[in-house]
């Protein structure tokens, strides 16, 4: 099992980060739980304070410790990804997590437990969100029913915190996504897939990482990557204009011949409905188009085999 860990900026968080996957790592080999080469592995995702620095330390003195720096800053999912494919062929299951601690390290048995079980996929849920602030909690829980809205298949309080299986992972390699969002492309590899319930704490040292202004570009990229519905929405909303439009249409003509209406006041009203409505159903029709292009271009796997049987 490896531990993958991604950093960013968490020189004063990182040693005792270490120290409690160190705890838990020696715990779990002595009890025979996990094999005695499980790691952990952080990534250093192009930290411009200490961290990599530390994380070189962290090697020397630590058995149990691996390190990746990545060239430069690419971002939280990216960083993630980049350790679960350096994991992919060092382990049987890796289990990603932040490097706050605010995931409850402590689950890591519950999630070896629905590996052992079967699971493929373990989802880390949170059991609760008194630690967030009133906006966060309530914008996070607005967000998920907005993708489930969409149609986007994706697990409710649930962040990076789960566990994936080899083959999980062989899974995930097929997707060659660049604007990733592993919260909505986890669940479309498939395989039986199991929940583990956790408190989640308070940040032990330094810094969020995601203000407003990440938070929202990131919540922007998982409705744009999953869903063209915002794109038919828009094309349902230029058939609605369109109809009116025929509607006005009609209802000018008829008061321009009853006589009751001023100089050019039926062009004028009759042009904007009618143009209006005409260049909203285009764009809906371009952009069905363009939503089947971005569907293409991403190179999703058109399937993932699960079991093979063979006599």
């Amino acid at each position: 099992m490896y531990i993958v860990v991604p950093c960013y900026n968490e020189q004063e968080v990182l040693h005792e980060t270490a120290k409690r996957l160190t705890a838990k790592l020696q715990d779990l080999i002595s009890r025979q739980k996990i094999a005695s080469d499980s790691r952990m592995l952080f990534v250093n995702d192009g930290s411009r304070d200490a961290t990599w620095e530390i994380i070189e330390e962290l090697c020397q003195d630590n058995g149990l410790v691996c390190g990746i720096k990545l060239s430069r800053n690419r971002g939280h999912q990216n960083a993630l990804l980049a350790g679960l494919m350096t994991a992919k062929e060092l382990c049987d299951c890796a289990i990603s997590m932040d490097a706050d601690l605010q995931d409850d390290i402590e689950a890591v048995d519950k999630f070896l437990e629905q590996y052992a079980a079967g699971c493929d996929v373990v989802y880390g849920v949170r059991s609760k969100r008194d630690t967030d602030t009133f906006f966060k909690r309530n914008s996070a829980r607005g967000f998920y029913k907005f993708m489930k809205a969409l149609g986007v298949d994706i697990v409710e309080d649930h962040a990076d915190y789960r566990l994936l299986s080899r083959r999980a992972l062989e899974g995930l390699s097929e997707f060659d996504e660049v604007n990733l969002f592993l919260r909505g492309i986890v669940p479309l590899i498939g395989f039986k897939s199991g929940t583990v319930t956790y408190e989640r704490h308070e940040r032990f040292a330094g810094e969020s990482k995601y203000p407003l202004k990440k938070m929202l570009a990131f919540a922007f990229d998982g409705i744009t990557s999953f869903s063209v519905k915002p794109i038919r929405l828009i094309t349902t909303l230029g058939f609605v204009i369109f109809f009116v439009s025929i509607l006005v249409l009609l209802y000018s003509l008829i008061v321009w011949l009853l006589g009751k209406t001023v100089t050019g006041w039926t062009t004028l009203a009759a042009s904007i409905w009618l143009i209006g409505g005409i260049q909203l159903l285009c764009l809906g029709v371009i952009g069905e188009y363009i939503g089947k292009i971005y569907g293409e271009v991403k190179h999703r796997p058109r399937f993932i085999i699960e079991t093979f049987l063979k006599q």
